[in-house]
């Protein structure tokens, strides 16, 4: 037994061990510290919207539509003389939460089917991988709104529609990389130890590719909350009076023409800066875990 664990040592790859974590995250550069403060700096705000809003989001004031940039309104008012600075700041729940249930149910199905379909073979990873050819046919946002012609709009058919969406984004990478973890010796020893082959998956293959698992979800999330906020700008998605930032962008439009394009501009701005600090990340992270590899 004690040999078996030393051929596992020497010839498998070594354990995800949240110090080995830590030294990777520690090594990202300084553009990956800094999406990564600007997307805690978005958490943070999203959840202390109550605290950080200077006004309700839904009041309205007909008086003090179009206002400018002042002391009482400091990105200034819509419309309807709604404070622009509060709308963004409650904007961020709905805006971070779409897309955070999106990448949890894609992830979480999609390492499962990933793991299952690599660890059985045969008929069975056929017949999965044919599936994940077929759902790659169907692009996110079109299956959203379908969703949302067969449910009605809102935030979950949305969420739903796109998770079935992103699944085999996620499953065919973590496929790949569970049957190249499956042939590897270190697997051999646990069967030899006597491990059932549930604890070998849990315990010992899905650590060595959590790393993926959370490069593909980083990298995943910009894309969802675009598709989410494209599904709102065409009205499909949470309805007014939300402070979305997708459909803060469509309110706004119809003021462009008007001089006032304020609402559109703040809004669309959050969701690239947003999009491009989950983007930068993912790469980086992909980066600094392929290194930790060598």
């Amino acid at each position: 037994m004690a040999e078996i664990d030393e051929i596992a040592q020497l010839t498998g790859p070594r354990p995800l061990t949240s110090t080995r974590v830590g030294r990777t995250i520690r090594g990202v550069d300084p553009v990956a510290a800094a999406c990564a403060l600007i997307i805690i700096a978005l958490t943070l705000v999203a959840l202390l919207a109550p605290l950080l809003a200077p006004y309700s989001p839904y009041a309205l004031n007909i008086l003090a539509r179009y206002q400018g940039p002042s002391a009482q309104h400091l990105l200034g008012t819509d419309s309807l003389g709604r404070d622009l600075l509060s709308r963004l700041i409650y904007g961020a729940r709905l805006s971070l939460l779409g897309p955070l249930l999106i990448i949890i149910l894609a992830t979480i199905s999609g390492t499962f089917l990933a793991i299952v379909s690599a660890w059985v073979g045969g008929l069975f990873d056929n017949v999965v991988s044919r599936i994940l050819d077929i759902l790659f046919a169907f692009p996110g946002i079109i299956l959203a709104m379908l969703a949302v012609a067969l449910f009605g709009p809102g935030l979950i058919a949305p969420v739903i529609a796109l998770s079935i969406a992103y699944l085999p984004y996620i499953a065919r990478v973590l496929r790949s990389a569970a049957i190249r973890e499956r042939v590897l010796p270190y697997i051999d020893a646990c069967y030899a130890e006597g491990l059932p082959t549930r604890t070998i998956a849990i315990r010992h293959l899905l650590p060595n590719i959590w790393p993926l698992v959370l490069v593909q979800a980083t990298l995943s999330f910009g894309y969802a909350l675009v598709d989410l906020a494209a599904i709102s700008y065409l009205g499909l998605g949470v309805q007014p009076p939300s402070s979305a930032w997708g459909l803060m962008v469509a309110n706004g439009q119809s003021s462009i023409l008007t001089g006032h394009p304020q609402e559109s501009i703040y809004a669309a701005l959050m969701i690239v800066v947003t999009v491009v600090a989950f983007n930068l990340l993912g790469d980086r992270l992909a980066i600094a875990f392929a290194s930790e590899e060598r």
